[in-house]
């Protein structure tokens, strides 16, 4: 109610940060449907790169779950990756060595109790151990996933990887049969570039859905669980595991409940991956993932949902969008230097400039209500500036 009476409406409400991302998000978006209007870029291709974005999304979510929230370093994110891909990949692929032919469904299940196995296989021997033998032992669990993925070619199909993956909604009634019915349209809203909608866009338009149901499925019990008792346990295990220890609670059992939940969340973007690329192969499961989902989290805000969402969205930015200097015939270096360079550099100037990250979790971290029964002790400016100095941090 005070949103709607408040004349400065919600953009006074936001930190200097918030404005400054909003404010970039905006133009971005700006950019975006200019391109799609002249045709430069194809909404089809738009809707993949949307999909692709997500994915990285849910990963990042995944490993904030437990890096973020708890203080575990999983250096494994590929690897639960792999496992979510290939559970569903095996299940329903044509050229499957082992089943294939099953619904998506099942596959997804598949997926996620594989991946649920393994993380309590490395969780039980690691959990208790300092977390600097967690990172070993993740990293090493990364590599023996990729090779097994590489050349045990009677379970995995080796390094020509699974084919013939239908689409999620390939087998349900209505949706399976969505592409095929909606008709082709040719838009022109510039003179000279029409925009086509054709199957290739109806389908991603499916798969932007799924994303958006796993999306904001994970968003809502990672933000759930971060107001929680049980999140706010998970922060004291990060910041003073023994002061955890001292008031009774068993850290052993959270933080393997805390590794569990981001393996299947990681595994789940796997499945969509699978669904989305209708292909995959152990090139995928390269540490570069890994590397890619780090960086997503240090640049969004550890221990933040809404940064780890940001942090998905801007490496895909990057890796996608520096594709296109691989054109300009004037650069000395092709566009893949050029994208590493620009993540390194990022990464450099958060850490520099903003260490907390660019959205770190201050109002995450309370209930809204708390804040609307504070009045009239509430803050002019909400959570976000409680002391009247102007920070944001």
């Amino acid at each position: 109610m005070g949103a709607l009476t408040d004349p400065r409406g919600y953009w006074d409400d936001l930190t200097a940060t918030e404005q400054w991302v909003t404010a970039a998000i905006g133009l971005i978006v700006l950019g975006l449907v200019l391109l799609l209007l002249t045709g430069i870029l194809s909404p089809s291709y738009f809707l993949f790169l949307f999909g692709l974005a997500g994915m990285y999304a849910l990963l990042s979510f995944g490993l904030n779950s437990q890096w973020g929230f708890t203080g575990l370093i999983n250096f494994s994110v590929a690897a639960f990756f792999g496992l979510g891909a290939y559970g569903a990949a095996l299940m329903t692929g044509s050229n499957s060595p082992i089943a294939g032919g099953y619904d998506p469904v099942f596959g997804v299940v598949v997926a996620l109790v594989l991946a649920a196995v393994v993380a309590v296989a490395i969780g039980i021997p690691t959990l208790r151990l300092r977390t600097d033998y967690l990172a070993i032992a993740t990293l090493g669990l990364a590599e023996v996933v990729r090779l097994i993925v590489r050349h045990e070619s009677q379970w995995t199909n080796g390094s020509a990887g699974i084919r013939g993956i239908p689409t999620f909604f390939a087998s349900w009634p209505v949706l399976g049969t969505f592409p095929d019915v909606m008709p082709g349209l040719e838009i022109e809203l510039v003179p000279g570039s029409p925009i086509v909608l054709g199957y290739s866009f109806w389908q991603q338009s499916l798969n932007v859905a799924l994303l958006l149901v796993f999306l904001g499925g994970s968003f809502a019990v990672l933000r759930r669980a971060q107001r929680s008792p049980w999140g706010r346990l998970l922060r004291t295990i990060r910041s003073d595991e023994d002061l955890a220890k001292a008031l009774g609670k068993n850290t052993y059992s959270y933080k393997m409940q805390a590794f569990v939940l981001g393996s299947l969340i990681m595994a789940l973007a796997g499945v969509f991956y699978a669904h989305l690329n209708l292909f995959v192969d152990p090139g995928r499961l390269d540490p570069i993932t890994t590397f890619y989902v780090w960086v997503a989290v240090i640049l969004g805000g550890s221990g933040s949902n809404r940064g780890a969402l940001l942090g998905g969205f801007v490496v895909v930015a990057i890796r996608e969008g520096s594709r296109a200097l691989n054109d300009v015939s004037w650069l000395p270096i092709e566009g893949a230097p050029i994208r590493l360079l620009a993540i390194g550099l990022l990464i450099i100037l958060v850490m520099r400039f903003r260490p907390q990250g660019i959205l770190p979790p201050q109002r995450e971290l309370i209930w809204p209500s708390a804040v609307d029964d504070a009045a009239p002790s509430r803050p002019d400016r909400g959570v976000r500036e409680a002391k009247g100095g102007g920070s944001d941090d």
